[in-house]
């Protein structure tokens, strides 16, 4: 009896012990678990810091220190198994474009970013090659403006994306004098905006700083505003849709009772118009089975039950979901294509009205046309630049010194030698009011050119000057073309005694 007892006395110990020891690493287990939740929420932030980069390296060897069962464990504030886990491609396949050497002209292609490896090789990385092909005399470098997917990415792949200071900094050390930034962006929203901000504190680092178009172009006033730009997009989108979707026309689709629904993110920016006009530009076109929608459902009537009770009211059966963006990305894989109910697609199902949801996840940096789109909006940058090389100015107006070589031959007193220049497509032309109207005619060269047949004199305007006693005056003015700042050039006139006179005239000192 005694034996008895003393074995079922060491089986309990037995299990009390085994029972600790699996408590003890259920523990251990959870701890682990954290340390890694912790730093990845550590780095899912939008700020770089000095900490970044080391935080990057500890957070992928917690991770890869973890067990299977360990890393489904993995919770934080942002933290979770597909942080590190999820599968989206091979990162090898994409370039990230911080080489040094750049030259002095590069091309700053500027996108918000995507972890997904495969998305941003195809979507960002086919734009990217795409430029690089048309300009092949510049250098294409990349940028994000999204540090949370920057620090995503360097965590997880090891590749390393420059965001917007970054790369402005590398193209000051490079010593890059001409700088074209070309935005990625669907329009002129919040993230342009800020782009834009960046920009101003470097502009004093180059030679020359121009922005192209995002993928829309101008925004517009209202909903009915649409442009070149949003038409080539609705078209482009919309044929890549419908071949995706197996049919060999709009027409057939519709035919076939299927509805295509574009995604986009929504913003409650003032840009946020620019969806509405999409919808405008889909009905411009014919395009009836066409709808536009928003993740954020901004503005109002892109929300997703809007969007469904307008597929519904049109009697569609038949829906194909794909993405308004140009990467497909977070928003393409969950939002819209994802499992959980607050998905578009587990929306459009728990309707109960359509007898099959389709989703087609590809982003618009991967069609052709898109990415054409943006190498004429970069070629368009590049033309701009090319003129602000001829005249040292952007276009604009600015205030100018104007000298000649006679007291007689002035602007008016009113002005203290002072003048309008005007900067259009690479000219110039200076507006001067004289003294009076005693100067008929002026000509932008010699006084025997002048008088040549067929010589193309310049004729007087009407300008009103007001005088210090507070009296007024009509005199001349007049619109003279300028070859080139702080550099004498010819102007002759003719009085109204028909005489022409030869002079030097100066412009400088522009103020815009």
């Amino acid at each position: 009896m005694k034996k008895l007892w003393s074995l079922v006395i060491a089986a309990a110990m037995a299990a009390a012990m085994l029972s600790g020891s699996v408590l003890a690493d259920e523990t251990e287990a959870s701890d682990k678990a954290a340390e890694c939740a912790a730093l990845i929420d550590a780095i899912y932030v939008q700020e770089r810091t000095d900490d970044t980069d080391a935080l990057c390296e500890q957070a992928k060897a917690a991770w890869d220190a973890l067990t299977d069962e360990e890393k489904e464990m993995v919770e934080g504030e942002s933290a979770d198994p597909d942080y590190f886990g999820r599968d989206t491609g091979d990162a090898s396949a994409d370039d990230p474009l911080n080489a040094d050497e750049i030259g002095e002209n590069e091309i700053l292609v500027v996108s918000f970013g995507t972890s997904f490896n495969d998305s941003r090789a195809e979507d960002i990385g086919g734009i990217e090659k795409a430029i690089a092909a048309a300009y092949p005399d510049w250098s294409v470098r990349r940028a994000f403006t999204a540090q949370i997917i920057i620090n995503h990415v360097q965590a997880r792949d090891g590749e390393k994306i420059d965001n917007v200071e970054q790369a402005l900094e590398r193209a000051a050390a490079n010593g890059v004098k001409n700088l074209v930034v070309q935005p990625t962006h669907l329009m002129h929203g919040a993230e342009y905006d800020e782009l834009c901000d960046a920009l101003e504190a470097y502009q004093d680092q180059f030679d020359q700083v121009v922005v192209a178009e995002p993928l829309l172009g101008e925004v517009g006033s209202d909903a009915t505003v649409i442009n070149e730009d949003k038409k080539a997009v609705a078209e482009a989108l919309t044929a890549e849709a419908v071949a995706d979707a197996g049919y060999e026309s709009l027409e057939e689709a519709q035919e076939d009772g299927t509805a295509f629904v574009f995604m986009g993110h929504g913003t409650a920016h003032t840009a946020k118009v620019s969806y509405s006009q999409m919808a405008s530009q889909m009905k411009e076109l014919g395009y009836s089975n066409v709808f536009i929608g928003t993740v954020e459902g901004e503005p109002e009537e892109t929300a997703c039950g809007n969007v469904i009770e307008d597929v519904k009211s049109a009697g569609y059966q038949k829906v194909e979901l794909r993405p308004l963006m140009v990467v497909a990305g977070d928003h393409a894989n969950n939002d819209m294509a994802g499992e959980d109910e607050d998905s578009w697609k587990s929306m459009f199902e728990a309707a109960d009205a359509f007898g099959s949801i389709e989703c087609q996840i590809a982003g618009l940096g991967r069609i052709q046309a898109v990415q054409d789109l943006y190498v004429a909006h970069t070629g368009n940058a590049l033309e701009e630049l090319k003129k602000t090389e001829l005249t040292g100015l952007a276009d604009g107006e600015y205030e100018v010194t104007f000298t000649t070589d006679s007291s007689m031959f002035k602007v008016n007193e009113t002005l203290d030698n002072k003048a309008v220049l005007t900067v259009k497509d690479g000219k110039m032309t200076v507006h001067i009011s004289l003294q009076s109207q005693k100067i008929v005619n002026l000509f932008p060269g010699l006084a025997e050119d002048a008088k040549a047949e067929g010589a193309e004199l310049l004729e007087p305007t009407k300008d009103e000057v007001t005088y210090s006693d507070g009296t007024t005056e009509t005199v001349n003015g007049f619109d003279v073309p300028v070859p080139a700042l702080d550099t004498e050039f010819d102007l002759a006139l003719i009085g109204t005694k028909g005489k022409w006179y030869d002079h030097k005239v100066t412009v400088s000192s522009p103020v815009q």
